[in-house]
């Protein structure tokens, strides 16, 4: 890798697609060279070593500055687009103020693919790709691959560049689709970065970005302080208005509880503006530090009437195979499977985990009926089996499936995909052992709950974005199919691989989805969103245990975790209850 020392400010790189009047803005002290300022040093290099964007070059820049002292790990800027904004002069005015702490400038370009020939050919350009998808690739390009790089280089005078992991010390920032890839790596890691500034942003429908208004409402909130910055005459093209895209996404973020300031103008697509506030964007997004960003209020009221505040994800246990199947007990005690072990535990009411059979036959679904007994769908065996004060009984021979639900009445439903290129098969199991299949034409049937009510029967489709509603007929049998629930799914995914579900007393329906866990009202809408803890794996089931079933428990791949809530589980144990009517 060559490493070069530029001794000027650094380019410009932006084009401008829109003719607007001139613009002219008062120039901040801040952005102008100043006598007696320390000067920090920037440094440029190449990489094109990257897995995440394999085959890209592309050129990078730090600005180290002259405060830094490599004992304590320095703040960290992440720009796209290389050096905007007279950034160098910012930082070395407003560090030597202290109005932003020792700050490590990295400042990024898009990558490239060069073209064999490039007398014959073009590079394949990869801004777009890079910067307007959604998803986490390019945070994790920036944490694993460019920090990781800048760790290993040295400033001219041999000072190592270590470099904070701590969220707080962090911030980011673009302009156009540089900003909404900002915006981006900082929603999809607020563990790594808290402070996001944003000019001319592209919230617009380049490859899914108009989306970010309405997922922002449905969130639950992250840590995280946000710039703005947008004029009258911005683009208005084929993808969208984005003058109007950033007033919703202040709108969005506003009735979200984000911390969030704006500057609105009437300039163009072009930087000017964004240049002149740079340096008040910085005081705003530094601002108490190192006091730690915080979590506002959202207006969303589902998110208010099920959350508690400042209660989080808890981890109950760890180190399984793979676990499914989250069920409750009358007593609150919550029961969940390690499949390939051919496990079952048990976590009683005050949080105290057991193993409750050695040999479990490698059950997936799990459910109690109003007797207590255990009912488990046993794929090792390919049988229904029911568990009681007096051991094992089969209820169901030779019969495939995935998940399961009792109802009050004794009637049991069993999901059976068959592949997720197949269509699977739904079915009822009488009491008295008589089977019925009630449906053979749906996607991968996966997850399976009763309405509080019992009248419903919701069932996920997990190669689809859709959750189906049956009603239940009085002879436990099947009418009135419908695509009922509609699913988010992730820029990166094909479907919501909706997996296990449940709903609270009031009619909620919670839907564990490849986004994190989507809650739908009684008519199938998504109301709101809440993240599960970044591990390895999707969050797969859930239930609600504890002595008063308020305490939401959810299986992420070789781990169990569990949050207290302010809202109930319905147990289709328990007699059918009737919840309020929704608003329409």
């Amino acid at each position: 890798m060559k490493k070069l020392l530029l001794t000027g400010l650094l380019l410009w790189q932006f084009v401008s697609f829109a003719q607007t009047p001139a613009e002219n803005y008062p120039q901040d002290p801040a952005s102008i060279e100043q006598a007696g300022v320390p000067k920090g040093e920037i440094l440029k290099f190449t990489f094109e070593n990257s897995k995440i964007f394999p085959g890209t070059w592309r050129e990078y820049w730090v600005y180290v500055p002259a405060q830094y002292k490599p004992e304590k790990p320095a703040c960290v800027y992440v720009n796209q687009d290389g050096i905007q904004w007279q950034a160098p002069t910012v930082f070395d005015n407003l560090i030597h103020a202290k109005e932003m702490p020792v700050t490590i400038g990295v400042f990024v370009m898009h990558g490239r693919v060069k073209a064999a020939d490039p007398e014959k050919a073009l590079d394949r350009f990869n801004r777009s790709f890079e910067y307007d998808g959604l998803g986490d690739a390019y945070a994790r390009f920036i944490l694993e691959e460019i920090l990781p790089e800048v760790e290993k280089q040295k400033t001219t005078d041999g000072r190592p560049i270590n470099l904070s992991t701590n969220a707080n010390d962090r911030a980011i920032g673009g302009s156009s689709s540089g900003a909404v890839c900002a915006f981006t790596a900082a929603w999809e890691r607020p563990d790594a970065f808290s402070r996001v500034f944003s000019a001319i942003g592209t919230y617009v429908g380049l490859r899914g970005a108009d989306h970010y208004p309405t997922l922002v409402r449905k969130y639950e909130p992250k840590p995280l302080r946000l710039f703005l910055q947008d004029g009258t005459n911005d683009l208005n093209i084929y993808a969208g208005d984005w003058w109007k895209a950033n007033e919703l996404m202040e709108r969005a973020l506003i009735f979200s509880g984000y911390e969030v300031k704006h500057v609105w103008g009437e300039g163009g697509h072009n930087g000017k503006h964004g240049t002149a506030v740079f340096p008040e964007a910085m005081r705003f997004l530094w601002k108490d530090y190192p006091k730690p960003v915080g979590l506002g209020k959202t207006k969303n009221p589902f998110l208010n009437d099920i959350l508690i505040d400042k209660q989080g994800w808890e981890l109950v246990g760890e180190g399984y195979s793979f676990t499914e199947g989250t069920a409750v007990n009358a007593s609150g005690e919550v029961f969940y499977q390690d499949i390939p072990n051919s496990k079952t535990y048990k976590v009683s009411v005050d949080g105290k985990l057991t193993v409750l059979d050695l040999d479990a036959k490698k059950a997936s679904g799990t459910a109690f009926d109003d007797k207590g007994r255990r009912y488990t769908v046993a794929g090792g065996t390919k049988q229904i089996l029911r568990y009681d004060a007096s051991g094992e009984t089969v209820l169901a021979d030779n019969q495939t499936g995935n998940d399961i639900a009792v109802a009050k009445n004794g009637n049991v439903y069993i999901t059976s995909p068959d592949g997720r290129e197949k269509l699977g098969r739904l079915f009822l199991i009488k009491p008295d052992g008589t089977k019925t299949e009630l449906d053979e034409e749906i996607k991968f049937p996966n997850g399976l709950t009763l309405s509080p009510d019992q009248t419903q029967l919701y069932v996920t489709e997990s190669t689809s974005h859709w959750v189906w509603a049956y009603q239940v007929l009085p002879d436990g049998r099947l009418a009135h199919k419908q695509k009922f629930g509609w699913l988010h799914v992730r820029d990166v995914d094909e479907n919501a691989w909706s997996d296990g579900l449940k709903c609270d007393r009031d009619g909620r329906i919670y839907v564990t989805t490849l986004t994190g866990i989507q809650v739908l009202d009684q008519t199938g809408r998504v109301n709101a969103i809440l993240p599960v803890p970044k591990t390895k794996g999707q969050v797969s089931n859930l239930c609600f245990g504890g002595p008063d079933f308020d305490v939401m428990y959810i299986t992420v791949a070789d781990k169990v975790y569990r949050r207290k809530v302010k809202v109930k589980g319905a147990n289709s144990f328990e007699n059918p209850v009737k919840p309020a009517a929704p608003r329409l």
